[in-house]
């Protein structure tokens, strides 16, 4: 239950107009924005909310119980802080709005009416409309551990537990050529054998691509170049010069977890786990049917 002052509770109740609409914008890079629907600037909670945003919010659909509420909320490109590049990039996806209701004329009295996070974002005429759903969206999507042959564990996770920061695991870099948004030729990983970040994460440092990540499909060595490859095309060509800090990969299996990171106590996943033709085994005089295990 939301807890509201007397005061701001008799100006809802008299329909005061001295209310406004303000947003928290949270991006998944830690990079924070404010916008509000009055005229004037705002400051509350530490962050300052721009005026002549372009920001306009629909109307909510709320529903009881654990159902996804839905709205959305448009803008124009008027104001620096939100592009239709940074939006097209990719750089607001799943990113977390607060919505609030504040009192102008005093904006510490503000409450915070619900959170919720960008979904799907269209683009028309110079404007864009960004879907918003409740965190309750989050249930509808698979949960717990599978039980399969594979580690489920992200590589460097309270789980897993390698140190992705160890020298052997991490590299920076920077850029010497692309010919492509899914490739480039790199310098700064001559130390490491080939594939050695095949299935791992490279985060931009510099450049158009700053702060964005993306999985690498392949690292090759061949005639004193290094090639990465990814599995996503970026948002904007790589330029020489550009930096980037990287991390190893793991193909999750048994012995890669054992022979590349030395961590197969912290394996996540089932390596011993019969195979679907062991269900059309059958019995014969040669094998041990005496309840022992199968597989040391």
């Amino acid at each position: 239950m939301k807890e509201i002052s007397d005061d701001f509770s008799s100006q809802l109740e008299n329909q005061s107009k001295t209310l406004c609409n303000a947003w928290r914008l949270t991006r998944n890079d830690g990079l924070i924005f404010g916008f509000t629907d009055h005229d004037h600037a705002l400051n509350f909670g530490g962050t300052d909310f721009l005026p002549n945003s372009g920001f306009l919010p629909s109307a909510v659909r709320s529903e009881l119980g654990l159902n996804v509420d839905e709205s959305e909320v448009a803008g124009a490109f008027v104001n620096d802080a939100v592009t239709e590049k940074d939006l097209r990039d990719g750089r607001y996806d799943n990113a977390i709005i607060e919505v609030y209701l504040v009192d102008w004329s005093s904006p510490d009295k503000a409450i915070k009416l619900r959170t919720q996070e960008i979904g799907e974002v269209s683009f028309s005429d110079h404007q864009f409309r960004a879907e918003l759903r409740s965190i309750t969206h989050r249930l509808n999507q698979p949960q717990g551990r599978g039980y399969c042959k594979k580690c489920t564990a992200d590589l460097g996770d309270d789980a897993c537990g390698v140190i992705l920061d160890d020298q052997l695991f991490s590299a920076t870099g920077t850029i010497v050529s692309a010919s492509s948004e899914q490739s480039a030729i790199v310098s700064g990983l001559d130390g490491f054998e080939a594939s050695w970040f095949r299935f791992g994460l490279i985060t931009w440092t510099s450049g158009e691509n700053a702060n964005l990540s993306v999985e690498i499909y392949d690292h090759e060595n061949s005639e004193g170049d290094v090639t990465l490859k990814f599995f996503a095309p970026l948002p904007n060509l790589p330029q020489a010069g550009d930096s980037f800090k990287i991390t190893a990969g793991c193909a999750k299996t048994f012995s890669v977890c054992g022979d590349k990171f030395s961590n197969t106590l912290n394996f996540q996943g089932f390596p011993h786990m019969p195979g679907r033709d062991f269900a059309y085994g059958y019995a014969d005089e040669e094998t041990v049917h005496d309840g022992s295990p199968l597989v040391d």
